[in-house]
């Protein structure tokens, strides 16, 4: 029995010091987790998972936004905010993959985690950059004109625009990877970063459109405007401080370039976030929000006052004449004191008309002519 039992206890005791150096190198994960999961959990690595529960945070709220937009579809019926709801969701699905590829980069490398990092990256980065660049092509267009392109040339611009960025990723993994038959993580850091220079040139036109939009738009659209170019500038200022990063800082920190992957993830983690928070969910408040109601006519309010005639416009054209115009007492009294004393009479005190005016019935009454005045007859008071 000893004989026999002797290999079984080396087995064991083999197994129970595998499993102490496993818990002890890997504290916090479980025993049967794959070595290539390991920073998911790892306590000892703390990055890993606070980039995780970010990633997994900001991945919810864009799932939620998705969700809310699919519902409330079937109930935004006004063009102005109907148009634009395809870039919405292609803006929200970049952003979506962009939390998600920073699982990528918290993980171990393999053959197929480099070559989706690799590609994905700029694809991702293209796709958003092109959705804020038609945006801010949208707001400037209504701005100047009160209307924007249609939504279908908006989402086909956008799409046309990270195309141009799938392409030269195919390439550049096709030349690098499998022509040259190198692995998919032998790359330096230089190369990556000049594959990327489309989507830097994406987030320059990006800036150059929001800043445009701002300077020649005019009330709410010039507040769009305003959130596009913080949404561009903040995403600079991120990709900024990672290339920065990624370039020089790690290998004079780390010559190794252990913080290679650290520095990309929070990158995209931090870049999510600018997205979610500075674009997607204005946008879609805008998108949800109900049209402005007017206001019901009031049946009871007075009718608006005529326009008082301007002083030229008070005699008409046929009493223009100096005979039958009406001046002021004043005019009056001085003119008919001028008059009696011309013929050598003196002004009366009260000006009074020495002309009989008969009325219209007087002149009916008398067959048509005009009557002479009564004996009774003394002036009649003008004022």
């Amino acid at each position: 029995m000893g004989a026999r039992g002797a290999p079984a206890l080396l087995l064991l005791c083999v197994a129970a010091a595998g499993a102490t150096e496993n818990a002890s190198t890997t504290r916090g994960c479980g025993l049967g987790l794959l070595p290539q999961y390991v920073s998911l959990c790892d306590l000892d690595s703390v990055w890993g998972i606070v980039v995780e529960a970010a990633a997994g945070a900001g991945a919810l709220i864009t799932l939620l936004l998705l969700l809310i937009l699919l519902v409330r579809l079937p109930f935004i019926t006004e063009p102005e905010k109907r148009e634009p709801l395809g870039l919405h969701f292609l803006f929200l699905l970049g952003t979506l993959g962009l939390f998600g590829l920073s699982f990528a980069f918290v993980i171990r490398e393999g053959e197929a985690v480099c070559a989706a990092r690799r590609f994905l990256w700029g694809v991702l980065f293209a796709l958003c950059f092109a959705c804020l660049a038609a945006q801010a092509w949208r707001v400037r267009a209504l701005g100047r004109r009160g209307r924007g392109p249609p939504g279908p040339q908006l989402l086909g611009a956008a799409l046309g625009l990270t195309l141009v960025q799938v392409v030269i990723a195919a390439e550049w993994l096709v030349l690098t990877v499998l022509r040259a038959a190198r692995p998919a993580c032998a790359y330096e850091p230089a190369d990556f970063a000049l594959a990327l220079g489309y989507a830097l040139a994406l987030l320059a036109a990006a800036l150059a459109l929001a800043l445009r939009a701002l300077c020649g738009g005019a009330g709410r659209w010039r507040r769009r405007a305003a959130g596009l170019l913080l949404t561009a500038v903040l995403a600079a200022l991120v990709w900024a401080a990672w290339l920065a990063m990624y370039l020089y800082g790690n290998a004079r920190l780390r010559p190794s370039g252990a913080w290679r992957d650290p520095s990309q993830a929070v990158a995209l983690v931090a870049s999510g976030w600018v997205f979610v928070l500075c674009h997607a969910v204005p946008e879609v408040r805008c998108a949800l929000l109900p049209a402005p109601r007017r206001p019901a006519p009031d049946l009871f309010a007075a009718p608006p006052r005529a326009r008082e005639p301007a002083p030229e416009e008070d005699v008409p054209p046929c009493l223009d004449n100096k005979a039958f115009a009406l001046e002021e007492p004043g005019a009056a009294l001085r003119t008919a004191g001028f008059r009696n004393s011309s013929l050598g009479s003196r002004p009366s005190a009260p000006f009074r008309s020495n002309v009989y005016q008969p009325t219209e019935m007087a002149v009916v009454l008398n067959g048509g002519t005009i009557p002479t005045a009564p004996p009774s007859y003394t002036g009649r008071h003008l004022w």
